[in-house]
């Protein structure tokens, strides 16, 4: 019996294997360029959110980035990865354009400029001030999740669909 269960299990599609073939159906390569951006944009700014808590609470072996004595904010570095993702552009080449590599990069740089946008509004550091810090946290990973749920509602929803059949199925192998 175990040997039959095991063959079966083969000629099937696994999950990953079937959510491709959802991504395929529901996904133009417009959408697939924005939920790699929206996806990008929340894990670089949970992963700044993090190191940067890591850094000021000292529980990180590094610092903050100096040269010459000033601090580099990240948004340095976003500003530079999207000037990075604007000259491609520029040139105009179809498979760099289209490339996902260019929607993480853009994704990314955006949400280093996002995440000190108070800064560069006001032009003081109230990076770390208690007022409307946790309402921003709070707001850009949310804007992150609805970005890339919006983007591509039918294949999320199909994603949705499949895992739930592929966890029935499983159950229903494993109660034989």
């Amino acid at each position: 019996m175990g040997g039959d269960s095991q063959r079966r299990d083969r000629s099937r599609p696994g999950l990953v294997a079937r959510w491709r073939e959802s991504a395929d159906q529901h996904l133009t390569p417009t959408k697939r360029s924005l939920i790699v951006t929206w996806l990008s944009f929340g894990v670089t700014w949970g992963a700044v959110r993090l190191i940067t808590h890591g850094i000021r609470d000292g529980w990180l072996p590094w610092g903050n980035i100096t040269a010459a004595g000033r601090h580099f904010h990240h948004y340095n570095f976003g500003i530079g990865t999207l000037a990075g993702v604007g000259l491609v552009a520029v040139r105009g080449d179809e498979r760099a354009v289209g490339h996902p590599a260019v929607a993480a990069a853009y994704g990314s740089g955006t949400a280093l400029i996002a995440d000190e946008f108070a800064l560069l509004l006001d032009l003081q550091d109230v990076y770390w001030t208690k007022q409307g810090r946790l309402s921003v946290d709070v707001s850009l990973g949310i804007l992150s999740a609805l970005g890339a749920y919006l983007t591509a509602v039918p294949f999320w929803h199909e994603c949705a669909r499949v895992t739930r059949h592929h966890l029935v199925s499983a159950a229903k192998r494993e109660a034989r």
